[in-house]
């Protein structure tokens, strides 16, 4: 045959990926109702779309206009640009809307900008096809995304705004919070018209009981472990959560010492309502009192700073200022002392130090300190000392925050070159000191709540001492103002030697 001058142009089949993406906001029971729905309409309309699905991916109960982070999103967008740099292949990325995929106007910008440079496209279930490589269909998919963005920030407005409103008045934000309960006020038709928070007569005690616990110098760890003995359902209790915490029961009934210590620092225990810093009159019913929620503030806040772990100590006088060496000043820490190749090692006071100025015997320290003790806890006027001074005890608090603030301005004035390196250290130092001596007196001055320790004072001291854990011990001993200072023994021998120990307790001695 000949030549008929004819060209043959075989031409690739061109392959169709879509990328499905799917989100919703807010999904508190986890549901995954939402982003079920649009995923099965958007499969629908992939399929009329024409193309293969190359995969799907969601958010659930995210936001896209916080900037939160968008796992989903993120898997998304780079299996799309991957994709889409392979020849003979489009990229189709879908979503139900474009609100869907994007809120924040950078984020969309961004993600624009890398769909030009890989020619891919963009698709809504809800109307629109855009060639990102088109000028002019990424202007328009910019405009559409704009209204969004407005749409949001607008109502984002609106929500502070009455979240504000809300806070000057006192009322609750959200749902009902432990130790409360929730009536709600209807109309005559029955519509509910506003709500007011009562105590709840189960949560209440409990709040409160928390409260009273550590202030009396229990520790988080056996109030925690005492709630959950009792069977006590703890906040979170029949809640469906997204993460369940380790050793956490199905339900989420159970007590930790984060949810503890959460529940002892609120200010709502104490009538404050608390929006963006700032404090307003509660509408609710307080629980305790305010004398009490700066306490419990002052405990935790001096915890931290000397990094003091109540539920971890083991011996009585091993911190703090209550034993102290008669030779260098400094507290007591326990060590093994003793003939180990005896066996005979056994847990000894000794100075901080390092010096070995002084030393005792835990076992006989202890028993020293407990015959002073007791014989003062079962004279029945002895609950007078547990009274304390409020208004002294907040006004050593208030010395703290002043000293705390100074501490601020000194660190400000280092970094303006106002005072140098060494200045900085010797103001720092000198106002720790002071703020550690105004710590120990608000401790000194606080009262004690003898409702966990009932029956302490009076003749059955000798049998409740016993039975309190050695932070509770701890704080009696700082309540009545304990003081132990410990002089080195005249001559080594058997026997414990009292006569080298002076002794102080509110206001008196002994010596």
């Amino acid at each position: 045959m000949g030549n008929t001058g004819l060209m043959v142009v075989t031409v690739a089949q061109l392959r169709i990926l879509i990328f499905l993406y799917a989100r919703i906001s807010e999904d508190p029971r986890e549901q995954r109702r939402g982003v079920g729905r649009q995923m099965k309409d958007l499969h629908a309309w992939a399929a009329e779309l024409g193309g293969e699905v190359a995969g799907e991916w969601t958010d659930n109960d995210l936001s896209a206009h916080t900037g939160e982070e968008r796992p989903g999103y993120d898997q998304l967008m780079a299996a799309a640009l991957t994709a889409a740099t392979q020849p003979g292949v489009r990229v189709i990325v879908a979503a139900y809307h474009p609100s869907r995929l994007w809120r924040r106007r950078v984020e969309r910008a961004q993600a624009i900008e890398d769909l030009r440079q890989v020619k891919a496209f963009v698709a809504f279930e809800s109307g629109g096809y855009f060639n990102m490589g088109k000028a002019s269909d990424r202007s328009q998919l910019a405009n559409l995304g704009e209204s969004d963005t407005a749409e949001s920030e607008v109502k984002s407005e609106r929500v502070a705004r009455a979240a504000r409103e809300r806070a000057e008045e006192g009322r609750a934000n959200g749902k009902v919070a432990y130790g409360w309960r929730r009536q709600y006020e209807h109309d005559d038709r029955g519509q509910v018209i506003g709500f007011h928070d009562l105590e709840h007569p189960g949560q209440a005690p409990i709040v409160r009981e928390i409260v009273t616990r550590l202030l009396a110098g229990d520790t988080l760890l056996g109030i925690t472990a005492d709630l959950n003995g009792r069977g006590v359902p703890s906040p979170g209790a029949g809640q469906n959560r997204k993460r369940r915490m380790l050793g956490q029961a199905e339900d989420g009934s159970l007590w930790n010492k984060t949810s503890v210590k959460k529940i002892a620092l609120r200010p709502a225990n104490a009538k404050i309502r608390v929006h963006h810093g700032d404090e307003y009159p509660a509408a609710w019913p307080a629980l305790i009192t305010e004398e009490q929620h700066a306490r419990i503030k002052q405990l935790f806040a001096s915890r931290a700073e000397t990094r003091e772990k109540p539920g971890q100590r083991k011996y009585l006088l091993s911190w703090g200022e209550v034993a102290t060496c008669g030779v260098c000043g400094s507290c007591y820490r326990v060590a093994m002392r003793g003939n180990a190749k005896r066996g005979s090692l056994k847990p000894t006071y000794c100075c901080d130090s390092n010096q070995g100025c002084t030393g005792r015997n835990v076992e006989a320290l202890d028993g020293f300190v407990e015959d002073i003790v007791i014989p003062v806890l079962s004279d029945p006027i002895a609950a007078d000392i547990f009274q304390g001074d409020e208004a002294g005890a907040l006004a050593a608090l208030e010395r703290v925050e002043g000293l705390r603030a100074r501490q601020e301005e000194a660190a400000d004035d280092y970094a303006e070159g106002a005072i140098t390196r060494e200045q900085l250290r010797r103001i720092t130092k000198k106002l720790g000191d002071q703020i550690k001596e105004a710590q120990a007196e608000a401790r000194r001055l606080q009262p004690v709540d003898l409702s966990p320790l009932d029956g302490l004072v009076g003749s059955q001291a000798p049998e409740k001492w016993k039975l309190l854990g050695v932070s509770q011990q701890r704080r009696i001993l700082d309540t009545i103002g304990l003081r132990l200072k410990i002089h080195p023994v005249a001559k080594r021998g058997p026997g414990f030697d009292d006569s080298t120990i002076d002794v102080t307790w509110k206001g008196r001695s002994e010596s």
